[in-house]
């Protein structure tokens, strides 16, 4: 396959220094061997995993941190590109200029001749009904046929739901939602009275697809939601644990009743420093 040295040895040298060390990486005779064995399949799971650090860094403002995570992102866009151009699918350019034309495509407010004075959801909207003409040059008229399979659950219950409301299909207002939710919990409780594990996971992932509906009503994104929820409760236990060991103690040597004492101090410390 060969590689240019010269560009991988320019400190500044950008994209093109990026790629040339991909190809040196997956170079079949003198590449990484680990690096050569990879797959688009093998590979995806990192990509996955490096699009949720990405979202760490931005949760924690910790910019240096993004700035080298934005970093391993893209070297999973190089890597993959890297493969496909070894199998005669594409390469890094057709990527970059396939997404090039669809925001020509999709911004003509800016590079064509639409007005700019629409609304955020004027433009929104306009968007969607070129996408869906997208859809249709691909022969994918469904309103949900693009929206993969393999996204995280919350997120493709967001965007299933966000598909349907844009076609009609939507409660018009937030109290049906609730009763929704209600509704389900009741479903939920009814199934838990039964053996059947089956219909109670059912009925478990009902409530939580209604739930996802409740923050897209309330403008509230789920998994930034359940993210924070997870710090509180992150912040909160470890509090516990800190205080049993100035007792000489573990979770695993006290009570319930007293690790909810400290749980409740935390929460209350909480509280004071937003006040």
């Amino acid at each position: 396959m060969g590689f240019d040295k010269n560009i991988i040895s320019d400190p500044k040298g950008g994209m093109p220094r990026l790629l040339e060390i991909m190809r040196a990486l997956r170079d079949p005779e003198t590449g990484c061997p680990w690096d050569i064995e990879q797959s688009f399949e093998s590979i995806a799971p990192y990509t996955v995993e490096e699009a949720y650090e990405v979202a760490d860094a931005i949760a924690r403002k910790d910019w240096d941190d993004l700035r080298d995570e934005l970093g391993d992102l893209l070297l999973q866009a190089v890597y993959h590109a890297q493969i496909a151009e070894e199998k005669n699918l594409f390469n890094f350019d057709d990527i970059a200029n396939g997404i090039s034309d669809k925001m020509l495509r999709r911004h003509p407010h800016v590079f064509g001749d639409e007005s700019r004075e629409k609304s955020s959801l004027e433009q929104t909207q306009d968007w969607e009904k070129l996408k869906a003409a997208e859809r249709v040059s691909k022969a994918k008229s469904g309103a949900l046929d693009d929206i993969a399979l393999a996204l995280p659950a919350l997120m493709r219950a967001v965007k299933l739901q966000k598909r349907a409301a844009r076609v009609g299909f939507d409660w018009p207002e937030i109290g049906h939602v609730l009763e929704k939710i209600k509704e389900e919990a009741a479903e939920l409780v009814e199934a838990q009275g039964t053996s059947d594990q089956d219909h109670i996971a059912e009925e478990y992932g009902d409530l939580l697809f209604v739930m996802v509906n409740l923050g897209r009503h309330l403008n509230i994104d789920p998994e930034d939601a359940l993210r924070q929820a997870n710090a509180k409760f992150t912040r909160r236990f470890m509090h516990i644990e800190n205080e049993l060991n100035k007792l000489g103690k573990t979770p695993q040597s006290s009570s319930l009743t007293e690790m909810d004492a400290f749980w409740e101090e935390a929460k209350a410390r909480e509280k004071r420093s937003k006040a």
